[in-house]
């Protein structure tokens, strides 16, 4: 019996990567999308590949997608969606910190409570959180999205203790400073800020991500194998700290 595996957040990034070659592996991807014009681009890449895909509009946030995505049968979920909003904590505006914690949080765990259901039937399943060393520490200006990483980090270890009795298994991935594009958009949401800019502490123009970014590789090859069962650790942090530069900011 072929196992099916949905990702979330697939129309970028890792999750994006990781579908793709998990259906080259065989494996019955539903790859979640968070709006519409990513299935194309998506679709295009599976032909590319000449990898079958079920690709779906899913965000997290909206409730019809969830709904949507309880029909399915699913045997192992990767909760990978998920946003950056940069800034200090005393300059975000409270509807970036929302989003912030609807995308990275909420959304997730609503849609993790009506998969899990199917799960425990079964007595058998696999939720994974891709997660972030920024949920094991921080940095300045990235307070809310390192917060979000820090809630799902209690979120995972507190339903791997729920429902182990069930059967399920339950992982985190915590990526480093890997290059996808998602740090840099991290240090540019202020640029979409509804707010008056001559309040701000800080000057954003002269703000940009701290540390060197690697191949993302290393992540690509971890997440499979936590999804498929070949690495069997709950907590496995990617990230290579070994030549991080001093944050610098300008006033």
């Amino acid at each position: 019996m072929v196992t099916t595996i949905l990702i979330t957040g697939a129309g970028t990034g890792f999750g994006h990567e990781v579908a793709l070659r998990l259906a080259a592996k065989g494996f019955n991807v539903i790859a979640g999308v968070e709006i519409a014009s990513q299935v194309y681009a998506l679709s295009e890449a599976a032909k590319q590949r000449g990898v079958d895909l079920q690709i779906e509009k899913l965000d997290v946030t909206c409730e019809g997608d969830r709904l949507k995505a309880a029909q399915w049968d699913v045997d192992i979920l990767l909760n990978n969606a998920g946003i950056s909003e940069g800034g200090a904590v005393a300059d975000i505006p409270a509807a970036n910190l929302r989003r912030q914690y609807e995308v990275n949080i909420i959304g997730p765990v609503l849609l993790t409570q009506l998969l899990l259901r199917k799960m425990v039937e079964k007595k058998k399943g696999r939720i994974v959180f891709m997660s972030s060393v920024a949920g094991l520490t921080t940095d300045p200006f990235s307070g809310a999205y390192s917060s979000s990483k820090h809630a799902i980090e209690a979120i995972a270890s507190a339903l791997s203790q729920e429902v182990k009795e069930f059967g399920i298994e339950v992982a985190t991935i915590n990526p480093g400073p890997f290059l996808t594009g998602f740090n840099d958009r991290m240090f540019e949401s202020w640029k979409s800020w509804v707010d008056d800019p001559t309040k701000r502490l800080f000057d954003y123009e002269n703000i940009a991500f701290p540390h060197e970014q690697y191949d993302p590789e290393p992540v690509f090859e971890t997440t499979i194998g936590v999804l498929t069962g070949e690495i069997e650790n709950y907590r496995n942090v990617d990230a290579d700290f070994s030549h991080l530069r001093q944050f610098r900011v300008i006033l």
